[in-house]
């Protein structure tokens, strides 16, 4: 079995596939053009491995290192019938850690222009009337999966009521309640953070247009750390500058990078960040957690373990 390595693994990873019968591993260095008919599995999507799976091959499996999969051939996958797994599971921790700095940064004024002012620095009046505390407010986590119940947990730790939101609202454990994507829909409760972490499909897309923001009660916060275009960008910004949403926190964007053209840089109480909440310092651990024991259930049974993608639905 042939792997295309495109990620960085420790030299123990290396030597425990290695190990492994018939198992041999080509590094993204190593490889070459004419090796790509030979390819059976592929560790990390990149250029190289879109040019494989474009022709003629016999890859089985491909796994990821992110949780979306929003940018793979997902149609022409499924007419192959690859396997694929995502990361899911791996950035929850990093990711719910920016977004309570998100939320600190909006309640704490840990950010405000005044800050940066000698002249005003020193009028706190102009601030506490934007400070809160947690305990009590109300998040609204738009995807209940492993990354939203890891955020659910840390905020419930400072006094958060959370409800999550799943496709048919079945019952998770981690959040104070649970809604259906319909019911988000037709009347979303009360939240004073909205945070979106769903993948991107042809369902979420756009998502948040301006009959959502619109439709909000109160004049909530919204975090976006899912995927880009599940926001309708204009929308967003007429929200914003209405007031209908009170302050934004942005780690992806409908087009990246962000234009310097985008409102988005000059908006009042709008955080941006380059697409870097899920960064963790050892991603070939996490995703090696993962990738080795779907490999040797693809071997022995000739199925993954965890994180099989659904190609139809996306995620």
């Amino acid at each position: 079995m042939n792997i295309l390595v495109n990620m960085h693994l420790h030299p123990d990873q290396i030597t425990q596939l290695e190990a492994l019968p018939d198992v041999h591993l080509i590094d993204r260095d190593e490889f070459t053009p004419a090796m790509g008919s030979t390819i059976d599995v592929i560790l990390a999507w990149n250029p190289t491995a879109a040019a494989i799976m474009s022709a003629p091959n016999h890859v089985r499996f491909i796994q990821t290192m992110s949780a979306g999969v929003d940018y793979l051939p997902l149609a022409d996958l499924a007419r192959q019938d690859v396997l694929v797994a995502n990361a899911s599971g791996i950035h929850g921790e990093s990711i719910a850690e920016s977004v309570l700095g998100y939320i600190l940064n909006f309640t704490r004024a840990l950010n405000a222009p005044t800050n940066r002012d000698p002249h005003n620095f020193w009028a706190a009046s102009q601030l506490r009337h934007q400070i809160t505390e947690l305990p009590g407010r109300r998040a609204l986590i738009v995807g209940a999966g492993h990354i939203g119940t890891t955020i659910s947990h840390v905020l419930q730790q400072l006094g958060v009521r959370t409800t999550g939101v799943n496709h048919d609202g079945h019952a998770v454990a981690g959040f104070d309640q649970i809604i259906s994507t319909a019911t988000l829909m037709a009347q979303a409760p009360a939240a004073d953070f909205i945070i979106n972490i769903l993948p991107l499909t042809d369902q979420t897309h756009h998502l948040y247009n301006d009959d959502f923001f619109q439709r909000q009660p109160g004049h909530p916060y919204f975090i976006n750390v899912g995927r880009g275009p599940s926001v309708d960008t204009a929308a967003l910004i007429r929200a914003l500058k209405v007031g209908k949403v009170a302050g934004a926190a942005l780690d992806v964007f409908e087009e990246e990078p962000l234009p310097a053209s985008s409102p988005l840089w000059q908006a009042p109480n709008v955080q941006l960040t380059p697409h870097v909440s899920g960064t963790i310092s050892d991603v070939a651990t996490g995703v090696f957690k993962i990738f080795y024991p779907n490999l040797v259930s693809l071997m022995d049974h000739g199925t993954l373990a965890v994180n099989a993608v659904d190609l139809a639905r996306g995620y």
